[in-house]
């Protein structure tokens, strides 16, 4: 049996969380840009769980952009797909299945084009919602009057002019437009983008009036692991237990976060927000990108070329070791959090890196540390190097497990060139150093081969700044980069943990 809104009648509602028949009765209120399993499994699943409770009563309307693949899983399931929730929250084990309703219909902008402008022009819309990628959000040369237009910009530019056609310009008829590709002030980008290519294009200056002020671009940031589809063997034991086949089915970790710079009107609109405590309205989101920045991303960075020279796979593996779980706990709650560049107290930190904790325990995600290494030293210098220079504006002592941190990046990336890419070695086995900066850092260990600890510290093209002029901490890396290749990680990880045990 497949999901389907007329197979829902058969499906065990003991196993499986189901929507009543009145929500497909609901008028659509999003237009969505982006297929997704991030918007399945987090705007999405807000809405779903809003509609549920009687709270935002609308559905949504998605647009594929991509020519790539097809709707036919969609509209084979009446857009309807299951999301399997996992992980652990407060310690405790946390397993629920739901069937979600929340997406209307979904349009191929290359095909369909129509069809998204007609439902522009529908007075039920209120939300425009996208992930495009981080490359969805640039300025190209585009035709607004293209069926479609190359860009979601220029997709999302034509749909706001023939709204605002549609309407003459009412001020009411105004949408709320939250992006959540994953970079910094992503509305504010966006809304720029527009106004440049309406300019190109031509279109009235009462049109970007109305564009700018009956519109609201809200900064947002999206946190949440949504993995999508599992394995096959996990995949068909998983639908064993629902009773039904689902091509759509989404694995999604318990912790979520969606949080949106706006006020009051826009509360209003997204009153989907309601329904679940991760969605979080504020005038600033800026406290919300440094504690997901500093605690979960920077922590994240300073641990895997520690934990993978340990001998740990992937992160569930880490913390299934006491003294790598010690070593990750305390270096978030002791290091970083006291030195987040930002005004935030204690009690706000304990609370959300006990949070990241349960999300690094979660036996359901396999986040492997080799790929967390990705551009590590990028991630270094934008996640780590900030705190670090915080740290010492406000303390004078070394922070050991950040300077352990990287005394683990150097001894990591210390590699060969093979062709166009880089191998470190452990143990004998080679690893992959995917890292853009590797050509540059390598060279310069095997040029400062007596001195190679202070001449990357002190690399300003590297860091942006100079980290060979923090008292001690050159001492302090050196010292556990020469441990690291005289006994092993595993060792300095135990007398970390025993150090504490006797303070």
């Amino acid at each position: 049996m497949q999901l389907s809104q007329s197979n829902l009648k058969n499906i065990n509602a003991q196993v499986v969380g189901k929507p009543n028949a009145d929500i497909f009765d609901l008028p659509a209120k999003v237009l969505q840009f982006g297929t997704g399993v991030l918007l399945r499994g987090l705007p999405d699943y807000y809405i779903d769980k809003a509609n549920k409770a009687g709270i935002f009563n609308g559905r949504v309307v998605v647009v594929k952009s991509t020519d790539t693949g097809s709707t036919k899983e969609f509209d084979e399931q009446d857009s309807l797909y299951t999301v399997c929730v996992r992980g652990i929250e407060n310690g405790q084990k946390i397993e629920e299945n739901i069937i979600n309703a929340s997406i209307s219909k979904v349009l191929v902008a290359g095909t369909q084009w129509q069809e998204v402008l007609d439902f522009a022009a529908s007075p039920h819309l209120q939300v425009i919602i996208s992930n495009t990628t981080e490359v969805g959000i640039q300025l190209v040369e585009d035709d607004v009057h293209a069926h479609p237009p190359v860009s979601f910009p220029g997709k999302l530019l034509a749909v706001l002019f023939h709204r605002y056609k549609i309407f003459n310009g009412a001020e009411d008829r105004g949408l709320v437009i939250v992006p959540t590709e994953l970079i910094p002030d992503n509305a504010t980008k966006l809304k720029d983008i527009l106004l440049k290519q309406a300019k190109k294009n031509q279109l009235p200056q009462d049109f970007m009036n109305w564009m700018q002020n009956s519109n609201q671009f809200c900064n947002s940031l999206v946190d949440r692991i949504v993995p999508g589809k599992p394995d096959a063997a996990a995949l068909e034991n998983l639908q064993q237990e629902l009773g039904y086949t689902d091509n759509l089915l989404t694995m999604s970790e318990v912790y979520s976060l969606w949080a949106i710079e706006g006020n009051e009107k826009v509360k209003q609109k997204l009153s989907f927000a309601e329904a679940d405590k991760g969605v979080v309205i504020t005038p600033d989101i800026n406290l919300h990108r440094e504690l997901k920045l500093r605690l979960l991303n920077g922590t994240h960075t300073i641990s895997c070329g520690v934990a993978y020279l340990a001998g740990f796979e992937t992160v569930k593996l880490a913390m299934d070791n006491e003294e790598m779980e010690t070593f990750i706990a305390d270096l978030m709650k002791e290091e970083i959090a006291p030195a987040i560049p930002y005004q935030v107290t204690s009690d706000v930190t304990d609370d959300f890196a006990d949070k990241v904790l349960d999300r690094f325990r979660n036996p359901h995600i396999k986040h492997q540390w080799l790929s967390i290494s990705m551009n590590y030293t990028s991630k270094l210098k934008m996640r780590v190097v900030p705190v670090l220079l915080n740290h010492y504006k406000k303390f004078t002592h070394v922070p050991q497990l950040i300077a352990f941190g990287f005394a683990a990046y150097i001894r990591f990336i210390e590699g060969k060139q093979e062709g166009d890419k880089f191998y470190g070695e452990l143990n004998g086995v080679k690893y992959h150093i995917n890292d853009d900066k590797a050509a540059y850092v390598i060279d310069m260990l095997q040029k400062h081969q007596d001195k190679k600890v202070e001449a990357i510290l002190a690399d300003n093209f590297i860091w942006g700044d100079s980290l060979a002029e923090l008292p001690g901490f050159v001492k302090a890396v050196n010292k556990y980069y020469e441990e690291i290749k005289k006994s092993s990680v595993s060792t300095l990880l135990k007398q970390f943990k025993n150090s504490k045990a006797q303070a």
